[in-house]
């Protein structure tokens, strides 16, 4: 797992450099055509990767975005109306059966289709008619990480095509910074030494961030097995916050920007209850980057002129949550690359 964490600014670049062709490619089949909304599909780490695209392409393109229930397809069978619809199915091994099937009835229903895969040759990139390639090479360990952040520059690429402003330059830094995250690995290996014990606690993220609160809970139960609640920021103050009592675990995603004003008012009052918070920004924000316990990723990644601010940060601030959990597995004798009862593809209906 934490090769494969290393690997990460590699891997983005590769799949950067991969996109750009088949974005092309789509970008010429919507010209007559632009999808009136966007459904993404998806399961485990894909779908909070799919959470992630939702909020990218809503807030860059102005095209409504949902995600997509797969049961109402494989279950109940209904037959969906997909005219004028963009339908993505985003899968690490293109073998999630559920998610093709949803893809191949999309097709089949008059929709546009993409797929986002870390394997050119798997079921889903023959049945969807546009595929952008995520090239992280092979994945080992069971918990997914670079597969993970490169999806999320694939997303990147897809709002781009769709009419997003996603300067591309941020795009080629985007392997940089995220190398910039990577430089905390020996202070994140000595912070998670005091949650050897920890068995519960929550992750809170908003906005493009709110996907991170989701894949950082999903590490902390499938490699820690610790029971892991995930929200956003506003959504906690409206009862999630009664779990709180001194020294209860949160971490809690802070980025400069929009969310930021949200985000001090609940540490304010987490700190007011002597919860136990571990925050992760970057120097762009200076009053987090201040708090007695911070992971503080050593470059500016928000700026005021970019609509939004925060826009670059989701993949270098996932970094530190999957160096934390790879570290904090070891604290607690776990082997992260080989979690008890999972495999590696998963195949659900």
């Amino acid at each position: 797992m934490l090769e494969e964490i290393r690997e990460q600014p590699a891997a983005l670049e590769r799949t950067l450099r991969a996109s750009l062709q088949p974005a092309r490619q789509l970008a010429r089949a919507l010209a007559a055509r632009k999808p009136k909304h966007v459904v993404l599909v998806a399961r485990g780490t894909s779908d909070n990767a799919a959470q992630f695209g939702r909020y990218l392409i809503e807030i860059t393109t102005g095209i409504p975005a949902a995600l997509a229930a797969p049961s109402v397809t494989t279950l109940y069978r209904s037959r969906l109306d997909w005219r004028d619809a963009l339908v993505v199915a985003i899968s690490q091994s293109g073998e999630s059966t559920d998610t093709n099937i949803v893809l191949e009835q999309a097709r089949k229903a008059g929709a546009v289709t993409v797929g986002i895969t870390n394997e050119s040759s798997s079921t889903l990139a023959g049945l969807a008619q546009h595929v952008f390639p995520v090239r992280a090479q092979r994945e080992r360990s069971v918990a997914a990480t670079k597969t993970y952040t490169s999806q999320l520059m694939a997303l990147y690429v897809l709002a781009r095509t769709l009419g997003a402003t996603i300067p591309t330059d941020d795009l080629a830094r985007l392997p940089d910074w995220t190398q910039a995250a990577l430089s905390l690995e020996s202070e994140i290996r000595a912070r998670a030494e005091r949650y050897r014990f920890m068995e519960r606690a929550a992750v809170v993220g908003r906005g493009l961030n709110y996907a991170n609160a989701f894949e950082f809970a999903l590490k902390l139960m499938e490699t820690c097995y610790v029971v892991a609640e995930r929200f956003s920021g506003a959504d906690f103050l409206h009862g999630p916050i009664a779990l709180v009592e001194p020294g209860f675990p949160l971490f809690v995603f802070a980025p400069a920007g929009v969310t930021w004003n949200g985000a001090r008012r609940l540490l304010e009052t987490l700190d007011s209850l002597r919860a136990d918070v571990l925050l992760i920004t970057d120097l762009s924000n200076a009053p987090a980057a201040k708090h007695s316990n911070a992971l503080v990723i050593p470059r500016k990644l928000t700026r005021a002129s970019l609509r939004p601010a925060d826009l670059f940060s989701p993949i270098p601030y996932v970094v530190p949550a999957q160096l934390f959990t790879a570290s904090l597995a070891a604290c607690k004798g776990r082997d992260p690359d080989r979690p008890r009862t999972l495999t590696k593809v998963t195949r659900t209906l």
